[in-house]
């Protein structure tokens, strides 16, 4: 995510569709939208150290999965992250 990104306008549109997103993925996940945001904004500062991303088409869900023991479904993260181009790492 770039600096200009923070300051890019979005149409109301966009933030409630966002916002409704956000609303749905805390349902799932009984954790609140503000908790869901955190996690989005972390998950974006870490993997940005490596890569550059698309963060308009990021997308995070919470998913029901079934667990590999007899607990039956729990929650899951899911991350479709758009990958741009990987960064160079100086040793």
């Amino acid at each position: 995510m770039g600096l200009l990104d923070l300051f890019k306008k979005k149409n109301s549109g966009d933030v409630a569709k966002d916002r409704l997103k956000l609303l749905l993925i805390s349902d799932r996940a009984n954790c609140s939208p503000e908790v869901m945001e955190m996690i989005k904004n972390d998950i974006i500062q870490v993997i940005t150290k490596y890569m550059e991303i698309d963060p308009d088409g990021l997308d995070i869900q919470i998913t029901q999965t079934e667990s590999e023991g007899s607990n039956g479904s729990v929650p899951a993260l899911y991350a479709n992250i758009p990958i741009k181009d990987m960064k160079k790492m100086n040793k």
